[in-house]
């Protein structure tokens, strides 16, 4: 049986190409089914994101057609429309690929942490789905117990690597409690909107979400239990911030020194973290001015970004070689596999001679032979019944000068 990985992703194929190969969560239960169903195919899963589509599936061979002709009925595409984006792994490949996948070191944001929730959906919906066996199962914990390594004994997802999540890292920095502080994020765009999920994981008090056009606002704050109101009323509510993330495609600043001073009076003087994620600037430079505010810039973050991308790059180069190690110890353990059936025939071959040999002791004590008599004579027969066809066949192989299987013996059974 042959392990594969087969599929395409960010890298590799265009979005349009991603958009008809993915797998809605919902869907998987009966396409997993389907793909079972295939004869050559005897476990299956799917991992599906907004990044990639990838089958992971243990199959007769490497031969990837039926899987190709599969996808085209399935997803109505011609196969020379998506088998050129394709890339496949095999056996120790294929597990290797499956542990940098879920460690986030094939990710577009390198050590992203959000794959590996979405490697066990995968997994769940495989499990659910019954298309899992032994081999993939085992697969998939020890993929999951190789990115847990990876976190732990690395530094890959420590370090901040968007502005936004930088932003409130450094928030953090400058407030004991983000439970007691007010966010009041301008705009409604895919950076504030980041933030404000990064915020609200971190437990800040209350989010209050400004915009140019009231009901954005209000379907974002409505995600994060926030208050919505119109960038108007803006000059009312700055003086609530303790937290101002500014993002807008304004082509003048929203903020000027006069109004911020106004609200730190009212404020008097509690300090205020600002940060102006624009280009151009929501919040004129001279803010920076002023005492008891903190204003920071997307370049100011991006630097922080970039140094911590850096990290992160070192942090891989440590993680492949976790990754190594746990890749052989899972080969290890799928070599053994291949023992299991002797190992479970040698075991109840012995187990027969055994119950043989103890009915037949029961049988002596029933008669009233004594006791020290039948387990001599038990031990004596249980012993040459289990070494009997061993030491036939060792004789056998001397005859026939097969010093290979008398070597192998002595290690079998480590004689000295």
């Amino acid at each position: 049986m042959t392990l594969l990985a087969v599929g395409i992703n960010y890298n590799t194929a265009p979005i349009a190409i991603r958009e008809r190969l993915a797998f809605p969560t919902e869907m998987l239960d009966n396409t997993l089914k389907n793909l079972w169903n295939l004869r050559e195919i005897s476990e299956a899963a799917i991992l599906s994101t907004c990044n990639r589509t990838e089958f992971y599936y243990q199959a007769d061979n490497d031969n990837q057609s039926s899987l190709v002709n599969w996808i085209a009925d399935t997803k109505q595409i011609k196969p020379a429309e998506f088998t050129p984006y394709l890339y496949s792994h095999k056996d120790s490949q294929s597990i290797r690929h499956m542990f940098r996948v879920a460690c986030g070191l094939d990710s577009m944001i390198l050590g992203e942490p959000q794959i590996l929730g979405q490697m066990k959906t995968a997994y769940h919906a495989a499990s659910q789905a019954g298309t899992l066996g032994r081999n993939l199962s085992k697969l998939f914990q020890h993929t999951f117990s190789a990115a847990k390594k990876v976190r732990t004994d690395t530094a890959i997802g420590s370090s901040p690597v968007s502005v936004a999540f930088a932003a409130v890292q450094l928030a953090q920095q400058i407030f004991d409690k983000l439970s007691e502080q007010t966010a009041l994020l301008i705009g409604a765009g895919e950076t504030i909107e980041l933030t404000a999920r990064h915020l609200y994981q971190h437990g800040v008090g209350r989010i209050i979400i400004a915009n140019r056009t009231y009901d954005k606002a209000h379907a974002l704050a409505m995600q994060f239990n926030g208050y919505a109101i119109n960038l108007a009323e803006l000059p009312n509510h700055l003086a609530e911030a303790d937290i101002v993330v500014s993002s807008t495609a304004s082509l003048l600043p929203i903020l000027g020194k006069g109004r911020v001073e106004s609200a730190i009076k009212i404020r008097k003087h509690k300090p205020m973290f600002m940060v102006d994620l624009a280009i151009p600037r929501d919040i004129e430079a001279e803010v920076a001015q002023l005492r008891d505010v903190y204003l920071y810039t997307v370049d100011d973050l991006q630097n922080t970004v970039n140094q911590n991308m850096d990290s992160r790059r070192r942090a891989a180069e440590q993680a492949e070689e976790i990754i190594d190690t746990q890749v052989e110890h899972f080969m290890a353990w799928l070599r053994s596999q291949g023992a299991q059936e002797t190992i479970r025939d040698f075991r109840t071959q012995a187990e027969q001679t055994r119950d043989e040999a103890l009915q037949r002791a029961l049988s002596q004590l029933n008669g009233g032979v004594a006791a020290d008599e039948v387990l001599q004579r038990l031990a004596h027969t249980l012993t040459n019944k289990l070494i009997h066809t061993p030491c036939a066949q060792l004789r056998e192989a001397g005859a026939n000068d097969r010093h290979d299987l008398i070597a192998a013996s002595r290690e079998l059974f480590k004689l000295r």
